[in-house]
């Protein structure tokens, strides 16, 4: 698999989110930690050598799920995992929380259930609006400097933020939600990137599952799916948004790929200092995402997906956005 480069480092540019090894998107049901962990497997043997997750996820269990995984593999793996969303002062639970001493903690927590002693690439999850930026950054520095952290990431972060946190140690990537129906990030935060040398990691690339092209109606949501209160998936929205899914389908039927493929293929022509990390817990999917690495787009057909229309929704609804820094 070609490779992207994050900063300084060097990642497969196409990645594995595991997110879904913890069950999200449905808060119930249950879990098959083997089938994850051939799914990674699955992964590394195809190329991949860019594994995500967070503390948050599960909690700590797609981070115990991924460790597993990669015991006896840790040199062929970027390993990235979050903190910030858990507070683990006063009596842990969820909560903002990017202070220099939770951070601290946080780290012991993540390399104890990753099983390993240095963490590739950790990123801040959520910007702490009530601790400034600059501590946290010193603190992911500290780590650095002790070797528990290779390189520095932010999440969902503002222009201002990125730049006051690369102005205390250089940052390696931003993740952020990044597809075909979901481009706010092109007219300021990757111009901003680019100038300050910094990576793009592109969660959801897939629209949270709708450009896999699998759902066709909003019944196919399971209750108890966090998607059915997402905007873009809610009443009229979900119908006209399936309008973006037919687009890539269509054009995906030309060079015989899936509506996933097609769309993972549209990012890759972005640049490559861009690595996206679909989720999954399937080897299947695996299988399908990673192959998007050998597809071509022509220019046409760039022109086309480029050209299509905006989703229709935002991409959260209030109570998300509301921990996001904008």
């Amino acid at each position: 698999m070609k490779n992207a480069h994050l900063g300084d480092l060097t990642v497969s540019r196409i990645g594995l989110g595991a997110m879904t090894m913890a069950g999200t998107y449905t808060t119930g049901g249950s879990l098959d930690d083997d089938e994850s962990i051939r799914t990674i497997h699955r992964a590394l043997d195809l190329g991949v050598t860019h594994i995500d997750t967070a503390e948050i996820y599960g909690p700590f269990h797609s981070e115990e799920v991924v460790g597993r995984a990669i015991a006896g593999r840790r040199d062929r793996v970027v390993l990235a995992t979050k903190f910030g969303l858990i507070s683990h002062g006063n009596g842990e639970g969820r909560s903002i929380d990017s202070s220099a001493s939770n951070v601290k903690t946080a780290v012991e927590g993540s390399l104890r259930r990753l099983g390993t002693d240095h963490i590739d690439l950790y990123y801040q999850h959520r910007v702490d609006k009530n601790t400034p930026i600059e501590e946290t950054a010193g603190a992911v520095a500290d780590l650095i400097k002790e070797g528990k952290v290779r390189h520095f990431g932010l999440s969902e972060a503002s222009p201002q933020t990125i730049r006051r946190a690369h102005a205390v140690h250089p940052v390696a990537a931003l993740q952020t939600e990044y597809s075909l129906w979901t481009r706010d990030v092109e007219s300021e935060i990757l111009p901003l990137l680019r100038e300050l040398g910094i990576g793009f990691v592109p969660y959801s690339p897939l629209g949270h599952g709708l450009l896999t092209g699998q759902l066709r109606s909003a019944a196919d949501i399971p209750d108890g799916d966090w998607r059915r209160t997402n905007p873009r998936f809610t009443a009229e929205n979900f119908d006209r948004n399936l309008r973006i899914v037919e687009a890539v389908k269509t054009i995906g039927a030309e060079i015989g790929a899936t509506p996933a493929q097609t769309a993972l293929a549209w990012i890759l022509t972005r640049g490559n200092d861009i690595a996206p990390i679909p989720g999954t817990r399937r080897v299947a999917r695996v299988e399908e995402n990673t192959s998007a690495d050998a597809i071509e787009l022509s220019a046409q057909q760039i022109d086309r997906l480029n050209a299509l229309e905006p989703a229709a929704g935002d991409r959260h609804d209030e109570a998300n956005f509301a921990s996001i820094d904008r």
